[in-house]
């Protein structure tokens, strides 16, 4: 972390400043008191920090109401305190596999800002009408005191939507939660199929995560995607585009989050031309989407390689500051205009600056930063975000290669994940590591298969090289 410009530890100076704050106050100008909604939080069954909680209310004519409500961080943390400038410096948290270092001190982040089971929080709540096309209407953000319910995990509301598992403990201690979750299940679905109605795209990330019986490392698991991650992911994009149009509209300045369109777009169309496919030869995210929505349905077997092929030739997400007189680029992936990051400020420093520039709009106040100064935070949010990634990366390598220790000399099916002068990079599945591809990488791209056999390991540096077996 401190290669890459992070800093693992808190200043004296931040904890004294955490150690010191007291709950928030529930009371203050503008401030709604919800308390009494069946509000519930859905996360990873190991979350601490929680950053969100919902709610829905069904209206007539099979529409429903929905509420987000977001952890109100910045009534705790002042901009430009000691806590405030570890996580100005950091710009997020670092999830490795052995540590999770915070943003912002455990204190705050799993304690005080988090939206705890049983706690009445302050938040920022964001509101819209999903109507039955699953357009929006009648959006609002403002500034409210809640209450979680329940704390219910990803994995047993995802099998009890499914009907592959029994109703979830925190479910069964409030009645009125099944009808919730059900009703919010079904806005959510409307949203997804109206945004990829749109063009956005449905990828899978591939993402892993070792798991560890003690020291030991047992296995590498997929994050796989569910129902209930869905439900999740659906509002929090509604909400985010939901925040960022209330700032446009009010000509404010603002932090966006972008993805380009893709540099690489022609790879992508030779890709689909090898299926037997075709793609414009400009950048289409509706037409990506449609070519994407085939294979998955015609191939679902190879579907993973392609879909992690594409996800790197788009490229990765950033920050750029959204001003009046400079329109920001939209997000390719998620064929949205208007889109910030403003729901996890428990673990995002774009998000609380966000949540400042809302909360002085709310309070008819000069906006927190200027012009420059977001600009300057874009950058260095994109930065900080790329660091700490490769933070994450490299300590999950390691783990990888020490679950590879005894499997030098194996071969395994893989799909090129990068090709440039630095080098090649291979993913292969079973089970899913990425590494160096050392050898017969001549005439390789992005997406091209192949089969390649382990030839070295280096646990401490996260180093895993591969070598082509040329009859693969």
């Amino acid at each position: 972390m401190e290669e890459k410009g992070l800093q693992p530890e808190f200043s004296t100076a931040a904890l004294k400043e955490a150690e010191r704050l007291s709950p928030a106050p529930h009371g203050g100008h503008g401030v709604r008191d919800l308390r009494g909604l069946p509000w519930c939080s859905i996360d990873n069954d190991d979350t601490r920090d929680l950053d969100q909680l919902t709610v829905a209310e069904p209206l007539d004519g099979g529409v429903a109401r929905v509420r987000i409500a977001v952890a109100d961080v910045d009534v705790l943390v002042d901009q430009g305190s000691a806590i405030d400038e570890h996580a100005r410096t950091n710009t997020t948290s670092v999830y490795t596999v052995a540590r999770v270092f915070h943003m912002l001190p455990e204190r705050l982040s799993t304690g005080l800002t988090s939206l705890n089971e049983g706690e009445d929080r302050r938040a920022l709540v964001v509101e819209f009408v999903v109507q039955e096309d699953g357009a929006t209407a009648d959006e609002d953000v403002y500034p409210a005191v809640v209450h979680n319910r329940a704390k219910l995990t990803y994995t047993a509301v995802a099998a009890w939507l499914d009907g592959a598992g029994p109703l979830p403990e925190g479910m069964a201690g409030v009645p009125e939660l099944a009808e919730q979750i059900r009703l919010q299940d079904a806005a959510a679905q409307r949203l997804r199929r109206l945004r990829h109605e749109r063009g956005a795209l449905d990828l899978r990330r591939n993402d892993v995560h070792p798991v560890l019986r003690g020291n030991r490392v047992e296995a590498l698991q997929n994050d796989d995607s569910d129902r209930a991650k869905e439900l999740i992911q659906d509002f929090m994009i509604t909400a985010n585009s939901t925040m960022a149009r209330f700032l446009e509209s009010r000509r404010l300045p603002s932090l966006r989050r972008i993805v380009r369109q893709p540099r690489r777009w022609d790879r992508i169309v030779d890709l689909a031309r090898q299926t037997g496919d075709r793609l414009p030869a400009e950048p289409d995210s509706g037409a990506l989407s449609e070519f994407l929505a085939r294979r998955r349905q015609a191939d679902p077997g190879a579907y993973p390689e392609l879909s992690l092929a594409v996800v790197k030739l788009i490229g990765s997400g950033e920050y750029v500051a959204d001003l009046p007189e400079d329109p920001a680029p939209g997000h390719f992936g998620l064929a949205v205009e208007d889109y910030t990051h403003a729901t996890a400020p428990n673990r995002r420093y774009p998000d609380l600056v966000t949540h400042r520039i809302l909360k002085a709009a709310l309070a008819g106040s000069p906006t927190p930063y200027g012009s420059d100064e977001l600009r300057e935070l874009a950058r260095h949010c994109t930065e900080q975000e790329n660091n700490a990634q490769k933070v994450e990366r490299q300590v999950r390598k390691s783990a990888a290669a020490l679950l590879l220790e005894d499997r030098l000399g194996d071969t395994f099916r893989a799909v090129v994940t990068g090709a440039s002068e630095k080098g090649t990079w291979v993913r292969i599945f079973h089970p899913p590591v990425e590494g160096r591809l050392e050898r017969g990488f001549q005439g390789l791209d992005v997406g091209d298969c192949l089969t390649v056999r382990l030839i070295d390991l280096d646990v401490e540096r996260g180093f895993i090289d591969f070598a082509r077996e040329r009859h693969g």
